[in-house]
């Protein structure tokens, strides 16, 4: 197998949601994207049902090869990534003590996540967040992917 793209690895991890897990193929590298939807579906052993459109019909195959494969492994969802730890570690980060205060304050309670963002636009930072944060990201995937033996290309940059 050829290493796989670190980029592609953090660009499905980028995208999970509480709808959609992504997978891997530890012996090709493929990636698969499955919905909660669709896994729904195959667990049912609905996949023939009448009412599926043919198209979904082949998608639906292939989410069966994905949920009953050992092949395929889940890459890690927003629960491993933890985007509340890498926000905070982006804080404390920042040189300027003062900056670093605001933040920290700003990603206390309810409603952290958008004061965050508020208060990064506010300062003009958001350019280093998101390099900090595809850092982290990065990180994680190939802490992943050594972890299961996968071999990888770092095309992420940064």
């Amino acid at each position: 197998m050829k290493p796989v793209s670190l980029r592609s690895v953090v660009n499905e991890m980028d995208v999970m949601s509480d709808e959609m897990t992504a997978y891997i193929n530890k012996k090709t590298g493929e990636l698969s994207t499955v919905s909660e939807e669709e896994a729904s579906i195959v667990e049912a052993g609905n996949e023939d049902d009448e009412f599926i459109p043919e198209w979904q019909k082949e998608t639906l195959s292939k989410v069966r090869e994905v949920l009953e494969s050992d092949d395929f492994v889940v890459l890690p969802d927003q629960f491993e990534i933890h985007e509340y730890s890498i926000m905070e570690r982006f804080c404390r980060s920042l040189p300027d003590e003062e900056l670093q205060d605001e933040l920290l304050q700003a990603i206390r309670g309810s409603g952290a996540f958008r004061r965050f963002k508020d208060a990064m636009h506010r300062k003009g930072i958001q350019d280093e967040w998101y390099r900090f944060r595809d850092e982290a990201l990065k990180e994680i995937a190939a802490d992943f992917l050594e972890s299961e033996g996968i071999a990888y290309l770092d095309d992420v940059g940064g």
